[in-house]
C-alpha cells in the first residue's frame, strides 16, 4: 500500500513541477527528496517498533504530546496534506487520460474526469479492508513493472543522451531545494504504512522493513523515469508540459504506442493510488474522531463513523480538484506535511527519544533538512505564486484556532 500511494503522485504528477524549479537538474530533486524521507522515516520506524498500532502519525503524536492542541492540530495537517494528495492525482488522472483523445480546449474536462475518479475510489472503498488491500497488491507490481518498462524503454531507444543537460533553463540552489520540498510528497506515502500496525505480522520488526523497502524501490523507480524523461525532452518541453511530462515524454521516443503505453500505467498508477490513500485517510480521521479530538456530525448518515469520514473526505478533496491547479495543489501539501513531520522529529527529540532509543544524530538533521527545504520552498512561492502561502497559512490558522475552540470547548 506504500508504494500504491507513492507511485502516483510521485512521478506522474510532480516529475514537470520538480522540472519547473530545478531546471535540468530536475532528476536529482528526487535523489534530494529521497534523503530527506530517509531522515523523516527515522522517527516513524522508530515510534512504531515500540508502539505499533493502526493510530499511525496520529498515534506517534499522542505519544509525543498527549492528546491536545498539538496532536490534534499536526494530525489535521496530515489529514488534509493527504487530501489535498488525493486531489493532485485526481487531477493528473485527468490530464493524463485526455492524451488519448483529440479534444481541442480540454481544461475544464480535467476536473470533471478527476470528480470521477474520486466517486469511483468513494465506491471501492464502501465494502472496506479486503477489497483495497487485494487491488493495492496487484496495482503496486503491475505499477512497479510498467514504470521500469517506460524508463527502461526510453533510457535505451536515447543512447543515455539527456536532451535536458543542454537546456537554457538554470536552477537557483534556493529552486532546486523547493523542488526537493515538493519532490517529498512522492515519498510521503509511506506514512501509510503506519496505519498498519494491528494487521501485520510482527509489526515491531516488519512496519520499519516495509517503509525502508517500499523508499528504496520507489526512489529507484523515481530516478529512472527522471533520466527517461530528460533523454527525451528539453527542461523547456518539461514545463511546458509538466502536467502530463511522461506522456510527452514517450511521444519522440517510443511513439504512439508508447504514449498509449505511458497513460495506461498513469491511468492504473492514479486511480489505485486515490483507491489507496482514501482508505488511509478516511481511516485517521476516523481515528481521531474517536479519540474526541475533531468534532463529528452524522448529517442522518447510518453506518460506522469510518463511512461518515469516507464521505468528508471525498466531498472535499472533490472541492479541491475543482478549484486548485496542480502546481498549487502540490506546493501547499507540501508544506503541510513538512511542518507535521517537524512536529513529529521534535516530539520524537524532546518527549521520546530514551523511550524508543532514536539518536539525536539522526532526529536533529532530520528537523534541519525539513527546515530547509520548507524555507526554501516558501521563499520561491513568495515571488512567484504569493497566493499558495497565503492558503497555507489561512488553513493552518483555522486548523489550530479551530482545534484550540473545540479542546476547550471539551473540557
Amino acid at each position: 500500500m506504500g508504494i500504491g500511494v507513492m507511485i502516483g503522485a510521485g512521478l506522474f504528477a510532480l516529475t514537470g513541477q520538480l522540472a519547473e524549479h530545478a531546471g535540468s537538474l530536475f532528476p536529482f530533486a528526487f535523489l534530494s527528496a529521497a534523503v530527506v524521507a530517509g531522515f523523516s522515516a527515522y522517527s516513524y520506524i522508530k515510534v512504531c517498533r515500540v508502539y505499533p498500532s493502526a493510530g499511525g502519525v496520529a498515534m506517534i503524536l499522542q505519544k509525543c504530546y498527549g492528546p491536545g492542541i498539538v496532536t490534534a492540530g499536526c494530525s489535521l495537517l496530515m489529514y488534509f496534506s493527504m487530501v489535498i494528495n488525493e486531489s493532485l492525482v485526481a487531477r493528473t488522472f485527468g490530464t493524463y487520460t485526455l492524451q488519448l483523445f483529440d479534444v481541442g480546449d480540454r481544461d475544464w474536462l480535467v476536473p470533471v474526469l478527476g470528480v470521477g475518479l474520486l466517486i469511483l475510489a468513494f465506491l471501492i472503498n464502501l465494502p472496506g479492508n479486503a477489497v483495497v488491500g487485494n487491488l493495492s497488491k496487484l496495482t503496486a507490481i503491475v505499477k512497479v513493472l510498467g514504470v521500469a518498462a517506460f524508463a527502461g524503454a526510453g533510457l535505451w531507444v536515447s543512447g543515455g543522451t539527456f536532451q535536458a543537460a543542454h537546456s537554457t533553463e538554470e536552477a537557483s540552489a534556493a529552486g532546486f531545494l523547493a523542488a526537493t520540498a515538493i519532490g517529498v510528497l512522492a515519498y510521503k506515502g509511506f506514512t501509510t504504512i503506519t496505519n498498519s500496525g494491528d494487521e501485520v505480522t510482527e509489526p515491531k520488526k516488519n512496519i520499519g522493513r516495509a517503509i525502508m523497502i517500499s523508499l528504496l524501490i520507489c526512489v529507484a523507480l523515481y530516478l529512472l523515469v527522471g533520466f527517461a524523461v530528460a533523454s527525451g525532452l528539453s527542461v523547456e518541453e518539461v514545463i511546458k508540459a509538466k502536467d502530463y511530462a511522461l506522456a510527452e515524454a514517450a511521444r519522440p521516443v517510443l511513439g504512439r504506442w508508447g504514449v498509449w503505453f505511458t497513460v495506461g500505467i498513469a491511468i492504473i498508477a492514479t486511480v489505485s493510488g486515490v483507491i489507496a490513500s482514501v482508505f488511509a485517510v478516511s481511516r485517521m480521521l476516523a481515528m481521531l474522531t474517536e479519540m474526541d479530538l475533531v468534532p463529528h456530525r452524522h448529517f442522518g448518515m447510518p453506518g460506522r463513523v469510518q463511512k461518515h469520514t469516507l464521505v468528508y473526505t471525498i466531498i472535499l478533496a472533490i472541492i479541491l480538484t475543482i478549484f486548485l491547479d496542480l502546481s498549487r495543489i502540490a506546493a501547499i501539501g507540501a508544506i503541510f506535511y513538512i511542518i507535521m513531520d517537524m512536529a513529529v522529529h521534535w516530539g520524537v527529540l524532546r518527549h521520546l527519544r530514551s523511550e524508543v532509543h532514536a539518536s539525536i544524530w539522526v532526529l536533529v538533521p532530520a528537523l534541519i533538512l525539513d527546515a530547509v527545504v520548507l524555507t526554501a520552498l516558501c521563499m520561491v512561492k513568495a515571488t512567484t505564486d504569493p497566493l499558495v502561502l497565503i492558503v497555507s497559512g489561512i488553513g493552518i490558522a483555522l486548523i489550530f484556532s479551530g482545534e484550540f475552540w473545540f479542546i476547550r470547548k471539551k473540557g
